[in-house]
């Protein structure tokens, strides 16, 4: 692999790399005032959750690399100790990447993004009316890592209050991924979009003792044909299959393949093969009983 030294590449150089690796990254579209209640509005990757009780979300605006001044964002939460952090969907990616411009502080930025500041309820800095959430917050910390240009400065916001657009809510009360159509950063100028067949699902193994890759059988472990991601999948089960629901299965599954009832190797691959459509389908334990006929 190719090595990066970050004490030999120029500052811009390892800024690139790192937001090319560590991605897709959401945005945190942050507006400000200032003592005098001019509004900013600009939006940053270096961004997430960090706390639930209490709320966290934490968000880096970076010194200027030219010259390794702050922004105005940096400028007014350090003075205010307020910011909403409105999220960013796909609905409004062009007009938050309008925002991002480099503007002078007297520009409000509401103005020329075209969207549509609205009065918050807790904190003095408007909300963005089109974003699908928004995040009232108090600042409670401000870390910084430096002056020189491409310093960070964490900037610690306890949520105070949320607005969620109440048409994105599935019947449980929870956000439709799909619905919400959320956006991220990426390296350069690439974004990536959380909607459609970009997004799937993972069961989590919370609540229950999974068996684990170490303790699937060397023959499946080992297979030219399942993937990484398959052999997790198989691993996040807490119990196999009984001897008595292989058996079952066994006389109709061997039926469904043609080969040499001798050659072991294509039994197995054929196995593999088809437990692989299963698992693609997400069918875990039926998975597991095919490949368990010839373990």
């Amino acid at each position: 692999m190719k090595k990066y030294d970050p004490e030999v590449l120029d500052t811009r150089g390892f800024y690139s790399l790192m937001t090319e690796a560590v991605a897709p990254r959401p945005i945190a579209f942050a507006s400000t005032v200032d003592e005098n209640g001019a509004v900013n509005l600009s939006p940053f990757s270096f961004f997430n959750v960090f706390s639930s009780k209490p709320p966290i979300l934490v968000f880096s605006p970076v010194r200027r690399g030219r010259d390794g001044t702050a922004k105005d964002t940096l400028n007014n939460v350090s003075k205010t100790k307020e910011v909403v952090i409105n999220i960013v969907n796909h609905q409004l990616v062009e007009q938050m990447s309008l925002a991002s411009a480099e503007y002078s502080s007297d520009v409000n930025e509401f103005v020329k993004s075209g969207l549509t500041p609205i009065e918050s309820e807790k904190v003095k800095p408007p909300r963005v009316k089109e974003a699908p959430v928004q995040f009232e917050c108090k600042v409670n910390e401000i870390i910084s890592f430096g002056e020189n240009g491409g310093a960070g400065n964490l900037v610690v916001c306890q949520v105070v209050l949320a607005h969620v657009n109440e048409e994105l809510l599935d019947n449980e009360g929870h956000i439709d991924p799909q619905k919400i159509d959320l956006v991220a950063r990426m390296g350069q100028d690439y974004y990536c979009r959380a909607y459609g067949a970009a997004v799937f699902e993972v069961e989590k193994p919370i609540g229950k003792i999974c068996i684990g890759v170490d303790n699937i059988p060397d023959s499946i472990r080992n297979s030219n044909i399942l993937t990484g991601n398959n052999l997790g999948q198989l691993g996040n089960v807490e119990q196999l299959p009984e001897t008595s629901e292989v058996e079952a299965i066994k006389e109709g599954i061997l039926s469904m393949f043609s080969f040499d009832s001798s050659d072991k190797e294509a039994l197995r691959n054929s196995l593999h093969e088809y437990a692989k459509d299963l698992l693609g389908k997400g069918e875990v334990y039926e998975a597991w009983k095919v490949l368990l006929i010839n373990a």
